[in-house]
């Protein structure tokens, strides 16, 4: 069972190299989801080192527990926004730490179960909130926004060319009865986009941008992303690495001008001028590589 829903982690070999791991290290993994990385991480920062694992989603949590539990007096697993990460290393009286890594992907384990409303692929309730103890989500905004608000949403964190279009569909269609499954969204967006630009525009599922810019909105991503880097890098040691994968473009770019600031205030050094991506090998293994951009900074 644990198996089937483990997800594998991207760009691994590359986290591994760029964090510089010995033994003894304290290393925080802030997006520690089902411990691809960490288990990798662990295996080299042991005997003596400590990784602190941080996680919205306490059923990802759970998984980990059970995976990296070999490691477990080695291990700390906090249920947090990776936003509150500044608390959660000062609860655990850590000062300074030697290297931090975000993944910032939803995992394939939160993908494949239909319930958490985050895929397009599977019938299931319009959700996709990380922490599901949050008050709002995908149903909320899908349902209560206006048109002018979902047509930004969906431009904002979506870059979806057709955002107008799909909003005043949304719009309308909720008018005879609430919008309340990933289904219904994603039969929706096809039919607001002109039927000759849904292949020759898309190279993916037409839906999946308006799913990120929901999720996007629902989890408030982009919003807590720069502040979360800016407090990694107070708490690095000199010399310590920051390492981040990203998965699109909004995310990529955030922490490109993120770190140029940080290295403009004199904080960081760029390890990476431009973002490393997966190798040919990995992508044929994981598809779900094909996007993610990799990006490495080092506290001066």
């Amino acid at each position: 069972m644990l198996k089937d829903n483990l997800h594998v982690p991207v760009m691994l070999e590359e986290v591994i190299d760029y964090l510089k791991l010995t033994p003894g290290a304290t290393i925080v993994d802030a997006t520690i989801g089902t411990g691809g990385h960490s288990l990798e991480i662990l295996k080299r920062i042991i005997p003596g080192g400590r990784l602190v694992g941080i996680d919205r989603d306490e059923n990802s949590l759970a998984l980990c527990r059970e995976r990296l539990a070999e490691f477990k007096d080695s291990l700390e697993l906090v249920h947090a926004n990776f936003a509150d990460l500044d608390q959660v290393v000062g609860n655990l009286g850590i000062e300074k730490i030697d290297g931090i890594v975000f993944d910032l992907g939803i995992s394939s384990y939160q993908l494949q179960d239909a319930q958490r409303g985050f895929s397009f692929q599977q019938e299931g309730p319009l959700d996709m909130r990380l922490d599901k103890s949050s008050y709002i989500s995908a149903y909320d905004l899908v349902n209560n926004l206006n048109e002018n608000e979902l047509s930004q949403m969906l431009w904002n964190f979506g870059q979806e060319r057709w955002h107008n279009r799909i909003a005043h569909l949304l719009v309308q269609e909720r008018r005879n009865e609430p919008i309340t499954t990933t289904k219904q969204l994603a039969d929706l967006v096809m039919q607001a986009i002109p039927h000759r630009y849904r292949r020759s525009y898309y190279r993916i599922h037409p839906a999946t941008r308006t799913f990120q810019a929901v999720r996007i909105a629902v989890n408030r991503e982009l919003e807590i992303l720069e502040s979360a880097v800016r407090k990694a890098v107070d708490i690095l040691k000199s010399q310590a690495r920051i390492c981040v994968i990203s998965f699109h473009s909004l995310e990529d770019r955030q922490i490109k001008h993120t770190f140029r600031a940080l290295k403009a205030d004199g904080l960081i050094d760029i390890i990476t001028a431009k973002p490393l991506t997966p190798s040919y090998g990995e992508i044929e293994a994981n598809s779900s590589s094909r996007s993610s951009k990799f990006r490495v900074a080092e506290r001066i």
